[in-house]
């Protein structure tokens, strides 16, 4: 066995009933190394980290870590090993201070030594340059911070194997750079990094051996210098892969949408969006960029008629959409697609098949008390075959597909109605690369027919390539609207932190 391995992972098996999750999946990872684990959605590599962190056992194969034979039947087992997870939602609480959640699941819980505990965290700050205040609140904390306290939680309890998932998906570019750095001081030090990304220019930034899975399997491992991001793919998906995002100019273009000042409050009179104001074109992607929580969900759901509006006019084709529920604005004539970021939560019904899923946006249409399920058969029949869903049957239930076949479920069924504006949140958030680009396309097909799209994506490089402006929200304020084949992500990042620029050409800051 490689003497330098801190993980070896051999022959790993795991079946869930008829489906094989992981098949035979060998993966290596030495000390002080950054180690990328790449696949479509589906490719098995949650189940695989999962298995490595203690939440699942393989039903075949052996894990080895620092040259040991383990068996973990418990998240616990794999914390005392020295691994650690960073998952995508931070498992922090709120209202305590740094200080306190490092102290949370401590055998000792809040009974420390608490000048012991603060030597410890300065020591391991300084050693990973992990920028931290130990009694700031979590509530007061950025994104960046968080996840900051997140990585300095797990290196407290000992940890030097790190899985991180997804760990850029809400950063923005400066807090990317922190994260990168931190990862690198962290493989100075000796420590091994698991590394799960969909974003190529991230894996060929900060990774030092790429290993591949497909369909459950592992394909390859390679190193960095030896690939690039098209190999990487074609690897992933098993054909060569196209990776180009079209930006459709529209001559033709009229306003379709204009919202003015609006302000909106919520249940605890804290206001969420303070005077935003812009206008949308057909025929136009309008991106929105911005930090979570900057406002971003609160302009879908206004616009939708889903959120309470204090003041301010949205105004579709000029008849103002204040005031009416969502139903009214549908009996309107008024084709207005939405697609929440919480594609489950609020998108879809879990429990329901594709069909059904598709009446629920078509019933109101039919005539009569008895509903015909043939149309919406039809339609499924043709949006599994259009988007290449994977799925047993248009009769099975959207829970158990994967987030890829679920966003394009919901992507289809909402393009089907043919709207006018389309307002679609996070639509490729956690997406393999591949069906990223098929939903790009999408997006711009509906483009060339006219439609205006409002697009808010977490991805800074996607969102310049096919957006035509884009507006940058910062604490439910527009710190600026940019063209976007003028600006840059740091530009962009800026922007996102709050600080507004003086006027110039292709930048608006009102």
């Amino acid at each position: 066995m490689n003497s330098k391995a801190f993980i070896s992972m051999q022959g790993i098996t795991k079946t869930f009933g008829s489906v094989i999750a992981n098949k035979n999946v060998n993966l290596t990872v030495n000390n002080g190394e950054i180690h990328a684990l790449l696949g479509e959605n589906g490719a098995g590599k949650s189940t695989l980290m999962n298995m490595l962190s203690g939440v699942y056992i393989p039903d075949g194969g052996s894990i080895f870590i620092h040259g040991t034979k383990v068996s973990f039947t418990s998240p616990k087992d794999s914390i005392n090993a020295g691994i650690g997870m960073i998952h995508q939602h931070f498992k922090l609480v709120d209202v305590l201070t740094a200080k306190e959640n490092i102290m949370l699941g401590q055998k000792t819980g809040f009974f420390q030594n608490k000048k012991k505990l603060s030597e410890r965290i300065m020591e391991l700050s300084n050693k990973y340059g992990l920028n931290i205040d130990p009694d700031k609140k979590v509530y007061n904390m950025s994104v960046g911070e968080k996840q900051t306290l997140e990585i300095l939680k797990v290196l407290y309890r000992g940890a030097n194997i790190l899985i991180l998932d997804e760990p850029t998906a809400v950063l923005t570019p400066q807090e990317t750079k922190n994260l990168f750095k931190i990862m690198k001081k962290m493989r100075e030090s000796g420590c091994a990094v698991i590394f799960i990304s969909h974003k190529m220019n991230e894996v060929m930034e900060v990774a030092d051996r790429v290993t591949v899975l497909r369909k459950g399997e592992t394909i390859t491992t390679v190193n960095k210098e030896d690939t690039n991001p098209q190999k990487l793919t074609e690897l992933m998906v098993g054909r060569p892969v196209v990776l180009s995002i079209e930006r459709v100019i529209n001559e033709n273009k009229s306003k379709i949408l204009e919202v003015e000042n609006l302000t909106c409050i919520d249940s605890e009179n804290v206001k969420k969006l303070r005077g935003i104001s812009f206008d949308l074109y057909s025929g136009e992607i309008l991106g929105v960029a911005g930090i979570a929580g900057s406002g971003q969900k609160e302009i879908c759901e206004a616009i939708a008629g889903l959120y309470p509006i204090k003041e301010g006019k949205i105004l579709f084709k000029g008849d103002d959409l204040v005031g009416k529920t969502p139903r009214e604005i549908i009996t309107k004539g008024v084709s207005m697609s939405f697609i929440p970021e919480d594609r489950l939560g609020m998108g879809l019904i879990p429990s329901m098949d594709i069909v059904s899923n598709l009446i629920l946006k078509q019933y109101q249409k039919q005539k009569g008390f008895l509903i015909n399920r043939k149309p919406s058969e039809q339609k499924a029949h043709e949006i599994v075959k259009k988007l290449e869903i994977k799925t047993p049957g248009i009769n099975h239930p959207i829970k158990e597909l994967s987030g890829g076949n679920i966003q394009k479920v919901l992507l289809g069924r909402e393009l089907d109605i043919n709207p006018d504006l389309l307002i679609t949140a996070y639509p490729v958030r956690g997406l393999d690369i591949n069906t990223c680009y098929k939903i790009y396309d999408l997006l711009n097909t509906e483009k060339k027919k006219g439609v205006g799209i409002l697009y808010i994506a977490e991805d800074l490089d996607a969102l310049i390539e096919l957006s035509d402006r884009i507006m940058v929200l910062s604490g439910g304020e527009i710190s600026g609207i940019v063209d976007a084949d003028k600006t840059t992500k740091e530009e962009i990042g800026l922007l996102m932190l709050g600080e507004k620029f003086t006027k110039r050409e292709g930048v608006n800051v009102d």
